[in-house]
């Protein structure tokens, strides 16, 4: 892929660039479990995750949101998931290599994502600190994607524009994304969603490794 085509990366987080599974399903079971509710597979987490940690836990508690024990599961869910954020959680094969050649040669580079705004940037911070100069989580100010928000937000934040700029996700959601934001979509194989869905959902563009993104 021609690096000189573009000048700035916005990145999605869960499946792109963090392998973060293990964690989110660690604290989805003990948010059930410790409110009485069976707890779920790891294939099922996978296919829950991609629209925000509300809507994970919405698809694992039996009859979602009006569940009457929802709004207490889901804030236990959130405390365990902030202090066990990093138990498991690391960056996937490649992709640190991946952006440090694209920092090295000026590319603006920043992380949106649907999870909760205080963990995206703590786990920006923690693996790429250095590198992702822009990080934006959810938060109650702006429409979470597939919005294009929070990549407008990234980009005033880069001071940088939607043209020379490329969106990189690993699900059905980001391709919806970067269509709403008016930029190109590259599609990763290596995080929550394999190539015939992505296929099926309008994915195009496809990497089976960091280093092909430049």
């Amino acid at each position: 892929m021609d690096n000189k085509k573009y000048d700035t990366y916005i990145f999605d987080l869960d499946g792109t660039l963090l392998a973060t599974l293990n964690d989110l399903a660690a604290s989805c079971n003990y948010a059930l479990r410790t409110h009485g509710m069976a707890e779920r597979t790891l294939d099922e987490v996978r296919r829950f995750v991609g629209n925000g940690v509300r809507k994970l836990m919405e698809r694992a508690i039996p009859d979602g949101d009006s569940n009457p024990e929802f709004d207490e599961t889901y804030a236990t869910f959130r405390k365990h998931y902030l202090e066990h954020s990093l138990d498991t959680t690391q960056p996937y094969p490649g992709v640190m290599d991946m952006l440090a050649r694209l920092k090295a040669s000026g590319k603006g580079i920043a992380v949106v994502s649907n999870k909760f705004y205080a963990a995206t940037q703590e786990l920006c911070r923690h693996f790429f600190g250095e590198y992702v100069e822009v990080a934006i989580g959810e938060r109650e100010d702006i429409r979470k994607k597939p919005a294009p928000d929070t990549v407008i937000e990234a980009l005033k934040q880069l001071g940088a524009t939607r043209e020379g700029s490329v969106y990189i996700g690993d699900s059905d959601v980001d391709v919806m994304t970067a269509k709403n934001s008016g930029m190109p979509c590259i599609s990763v194989l290596w995080g929550f969603r394999d190539r015939d869905f992505l296929v099926e959902h309008g994915a195009t563009t496809f990497v089976t490794r960091p280093d092909q993104i430049f």
